[in-house]
């Protein structure tokens, strides 16, 4: 038998807890600021609801997995279990991710961005499930992974969900706090079932340092609102993108290109265990013979330098681009070096980043406005990065590695006067 907690919640921490257990809402969101304890809170309440019923089965999602893995399975999950249930004998299945509780309970960590672990959730029924970081998954995934929301238990099948909160175009904003359908713009047929509540980092001050409150309240107004006030920004607040005009700018994949780029933005990580570096930013982007650019492929990730190296030069193969282009602010002959050492022939580009980012960002989000820009598919990542430029700068919490790649490569095929006539040796074009 699990031992009770041990610990105590904050006075906010508690009243989330009596709003996460009513049976009269199925649907809860939690939002707010940075580091305020809402993933401690949607995790403690996930194990608790396993204990509570023998055999239940419980899913933690995010959009890409391995974020999922390290956020969760290696860091938020164990200090759940030694602070809550301190004592408690329980598996973590380091294969598929599941965690196994003594009385049979399953809690699975699941991600969005991989197709077998998608057809995982489709193929099983869950009495909970709970959205990690919600901003950065699609509405239509969410419903998807909803359908399997089916487990017949003791319990009150729920969906849990938390974020900073985005732009007020975000489908968060429009089905917990509006409470519209965020597809049909009609009231929800059973709003009642709908709940939410704003953590903020000044409601768990016991549990940070005496210094990061100090630092988000130093912070642009922008990501103060959203990272220290927990609040939704107005989409026409000076924003360059906006979710519902990146959901307006959605194509298929052309069937030819007058030219291709693979573009990378570098960063200091020595490997994908290394989190107190940025990822290494890596997009593919195409011009069509209309002269329309085109975002094809997210292949972003944080690796020792060959391994993005590979990544990088793969990405270029597979696309039969014509180059690579990469920022040299990073240590440019590294990261030259780094590309040639994965493949010698690729032809290498490096830039400069003479200009703040959200000054380089400016000319690009003019291409969307003009719909000469688009993303062939969804990238949910990157495209919360992009909503996070404003005129007046960068209002996310880490750096915005995505969407630099993605400027870099936009300007490198359809802003550079010089780049429709530059000759590269090695280059394939199409």
């Amino acid at each position: 038998m699990e031992k009770p907690p041990s610990f105590k919640l904050t006075p906010k921490q508690d009243e989330a807890a009596n709003l996460l257990i009513s049976t009269a809402l199925t649907r809860v969101m939690l939002y707010g600021g940075s580091r305020s304890g809402k993933t401690f809170e949607l995790v403690y309440a996930v194990v608790t609801r396993a204990l509570k019923a023998a055999g239940s089965r419980h899913g933690i999602l995010r959009h890409r997995f391995n974020h999922i893995k390290q956020s969760v399975g290696l860091d938020t999950l164990p200090k759940v279990m030694a602070l809550c249930y301190p004592g408690l004998s329980y598996h973590i299945d380091k294969t598929d991710w599941v965690v196994r509780l003594p009385n049979g309970s399953e809690i699975w960590l699941l991600g969005l961005d991989d197709k077998e672990r998608t057809e995982k959730i489709l193929g099983k029924e869950f009495a909970t499930l709970y959205f990690n970081e919600c901003s950065q998954i699609s509405y239509k995934a969410v419903l998807i992974a909803l359908t399997r929301l089916a487990q017949k238990t003791s319990l009150v099948n729920k969906a849990y969900f938390d974020c900073n909160p985005p732009g007020k175009s975000h489908w968060t904003y429009r089905l917990f706090i509006q409470k519209i359908d965020p597809v049909t713009k009609e009231p929800l047929r059973n709003k009642s079932r709908y709940g939410h509540i704003v953590m903020n980092p000044g409601d768990n001050l016991e549990n940070l340092s005496s210094d990061y409150i100090e630092t988000l309240e130093s912070m642009p107004e922008a990501q103060r609102k959203r990272f220290l006030e927990g609040v939704f920004l107005d989409d026409t607040e000076g924003a360059l993108w906006t979710i519902d005009g990146l959901d307006a700018c959605r194509a298929e994949v052309p069937a030819e290109f007058k030219r291709i780029v693979i573009a990378v933005d570098p960063s200091g990580a020595s490997g994908d265990a290394d989190y107190r570096s940025d990822e290494i930013g890596i997009i593919a982007s195409g011009i069509d013979f209309n002269d329309n650019g085109y975002v094809l492929e997210d292949a972003t990730l944080r690796a020792h330098p060959d391994q993005w190296g590979r990544v990088a030069v793969n990405l270029y193969h597979k696309w039969e681009a014509d180059k690579i282009v990469a920022e040299r602010n990073y240590g440019g002959a590294m990261v030259e070096s780094v590309i040639r050492t994965a493949d010698r022939s690729a032809p290498v580009k490096l830039v400069t980043a003479s200009r703040g980012k959200h000054v380089r960002a400016e000319p690009v989000a003019s291409l969307y406005e003009q719909g000469r820009a688009k993303h062939c598919g969804r990238f949910p990542e990157l495209e919360d990065q992009m909503c996070g430029f404003m005129v007046s700068g960068y209002m996310g919490e880490d750096s915005p590695d995505r969407a630099d790649a993605m400027i870099w490569g936009m300007t490198e095929l359809m802003l550079n006067d010089q780049s429709n006539t530059a000759i590269f040796l090695g280059a394939r074009h199409r």
